[in-house]
């Protein structure tokens, strides 16, 4: 089968493109020929159509033309050329089927359009809440926002919810209604893969009406990640590690504020590690001045990263915002960790309580306070839940088991477009 694969990152910036890679090596190794199309970029991993792909924009930078801003407006809401470039990988490689991430901005939804009209038939990943959300993640002043639900989108203008600017705010709210309401572009899309099964029901509760097909992520080069536990829920010296985003979605100001009254305990010893990069981390450095062991790695990933994990007692992930399907708890599990993850999202579908981990209701220091006393009280109860959590990832979120299920979907709307 001749796929190709469509993101508007091609080098692994997040969760999602780990996603993007990994769909295509596993599709690869059984024996299928994927193209890509996406954006040029100078960390891109390098391929054959890159010549095809969109020219680099940064759309976080204001240069002051108020051309080259007009120019980028046009891109998001429907790019001309976005079309004709992926036409030419089209013309070059013609595809059985395309399978779409993330599109929006710094490609568009006007490809969809292109392959509608060759007869491709489109299958598209769920990363986020775009669908319902023009700033993606149903948050707003930092909290989670529901305002836009069933189309209202001009709640986007009225709460500047694009980087507190009321301009790129006006212009997601066009989006929006352009793409959804005016278009229907996204009607285009054959069926709909959501990794959570909140996020799917959550797009149907806000009005998202189009075929969503639960499928989780799974556990990119398992081999690769996969050791066996460290036995380190009997060391006297604990430790809990973060990895991820460092912004305040993610929840961080909460562990901080746990481990500052964990630490002025009596006879609790206990080390943080945070890993990643973010607009939060100068001030995450500052509160972490009055707290002890707290150390900071900056980004990681690979080998590095999984060796830090490994060294760690359990990984917490507090989050307050809408989770989809972490590859964080996934990777955790491989490395037989246990998580503390919020009750929020798509997380609970993970962490099991007592089973792979426990989770606290989130924004809550006081029970996030009391699942981490838990935790660290029982050795046993570390290694317990570390082998579920190995096992689980093991027998349901294995690569070919994702594999055998997306060639399901793929079969069925090739059949559906005979």
């Amino acid at each position: 089968m001749n796929i190709l694969q469509v993101n508007k990152f091609h080098y692994l910036r997040g969760g999602s493109e780990r996603v993007y890679f990994g769909t295509a090596d596993i599709l690869e190794k059984h024996g299928h020929t994927v193209k890509f199309f996406s954006m040029s970029h100078p960390e891109n991993i390098p391929c054959e159509t890159s010549k095809y792909f969109m020219p680099d924009v940064d759309l976080n930078t204001n240069d002051g033309n108020p051309m080259s801003q007009l120019k980028i407006a046009f891109r998001i809401l429907y790019s001309f050329e976005a079309k004709k470039r992926i036409s030419r990988v089209l013309d070059q490689y013609p595809a059985d089927i395309a399978h779409l991430h993330n599109i929006h901005h710094q490609i568009s939804p006007s490809i969809l359009h292109e392959l509608r009209s060759r007869k491709i038939p489109i299958v598209m990943t769920l990363h986020d809440y775009k669908m319902v959300c023009g700033s993606y993640s149903l948050i707003a002043d930092e909290k989670i926002c529901e305002d836009c639900n069933r189309g209202r989108y001009f709640s986007a203008i009225r709460k500047r919810c694009i980087k507190d600017s009321r301009t790129k705010s006006v212009l997601a709210a066009v989006e929006m209604y352009l793409h959804h309401t005016l278009l229907d572009i996204y009607g285009a899309v054959d069926v709909f893969i959501s990794p959570s099964l909140f996020l799917k029901n959550k797009l149907q509760k806000m009005g998202f009406k189009k075929p969503i097909i639960h499928l989780p992520n799974f556990v990119m080069n398992f081999e690769d990640v996969r050791s066996e536990p460290e036995d380190n829920g009997s060391r006297k010296e604990k430790s809990l590690v973060y990895f991820g985003r460092l912004s305040p979605e993610k929840g961080l100001s909460t562990l901080m504020k746990a481990v500052k009254i964990l630490q002025a305990k009596d006879g609790i010893r206990i080390k943080v590690k945070i890993i990643g990069e973010g607009p939060l981390k100068d001030v995450l450095e500052k509160n972490a001045e009055e707290l002890n062991h707290v150390q900071f790695f900056g980004y990681m990933r690979g080998q590095s990263l999984y060796h830090e994990i490994k060294k760690s007692t359990v990984v917490v992930l507090p989050s307050e915002w809408y989770e989809n399907n972490p590859i964080s708890v996934l990777e955790a599990f491989a490395l037989g960790k246990p998580v503390i993850g919020a009750r929020i999202g798509g997380i609970p579908e993970l962490v099991k309580n007592n089973v792979t981990g426990l989770t606290f209701e989130s924004g809550n220091v006081d029970d996030l306070v009391e699942k981490i006393t838990a935790m660290l009280e029982s050795s046993d109860r570390i290694i317990h839940m570390g082998e579920n959590a190995r096992l689980f990832v093991e027998r349901e979120l294995n690569a070919e088991k994702y594999y055998q299920e997306l060639m399901k979907i793929y079969q069925s709307v090739i059949r559906k477009n005979r």
